[in-house]
């Protein structure tokens, strides 16, 4: 069915993340911070998976433990989607474009989780949002969807902008991964026969 639905609860924040990996890009996403809905929305948008995400968290401290955890959250239920990984493609590459910004991400679904993050953010704030919860976000999806991602801001001068593209490569070189190869449906992507 590459459906899951998954729940995370701690002292800090309750998360539930829903998606559909054979969707088409549909979002119902309520985190509490405008500005990370706004990125969590393109991240469906243009992957294809369909995604619900209802957080709520320790606002009044920060948004530092809603973003993480939400990372965490979507990682976990994008692992259990996915089942064996029969049949997807596994990989996944986008150079994506947005005015100034420039950004390149290439991914494996290798359950061998790493996160190479060279993106600079040139404002400490986003609107009320702070910008190293960007990076916050994809080391904890990196780490719980078991994802080796490599994400490099080539150009950008607007952090909206920046933030926006790597959400959107990320998106599209995700979307590429968890599609069903049509030329090996039934097999396990992997000289190992695992992922």
């Amino acid at each position: 069915m590459r459906q899951a639905t998954v729940t995370r609860k701690t002292a800090e924040t309750e998360i539930t993340v829903t998606v559909n990996l054979d969707g088409t890009g549909r979002y119902d996403n309520q985190t509490g911070v405008g500005f990370f809905d706004h990125m969590l929305d393109q991240l469906a948008r243009h992957s294809l998976i369909d995604m619900t995400i209802r957080a709520k968290g320790d606002l009044h401290i920060d948004d530092h433990h809603t973003v993480e955890d939400t990372g965490i959250t979507l990682g976990q239920a994008l692992v259990q989607a996915l089942g064996d990984k029969r049949g997807i493609r596994r990989y996944g590459a986008c150079l994506l474009p947005m005015d100034d910004a420039l950004v390149r991400c290439a991914l494996d679904l290798s359950a061998r989780p790493f996160l190479i993050w060279n993106v600079d953010l040139p404002t400490p704030k986003i609107g009320t949002f702070d910008t190293e919860l960007v990076r916050e976000f994809f080391q904890a999806l990196s780490t719980h969807g078991g994802i080796t991602l490599h994400v490099d801001a080539l150009h950008g001068i607007n952090s909206h902008h920046i933030a926006e593209a790597a959400f959107k490569s990320v998106a599209r070189a995700l979307r590429e991964a968890v599609e069903v190869d049509p030329r090996k449906a039934d097999a396990i992507p992997s000289t190992k026969g695992a992922l």
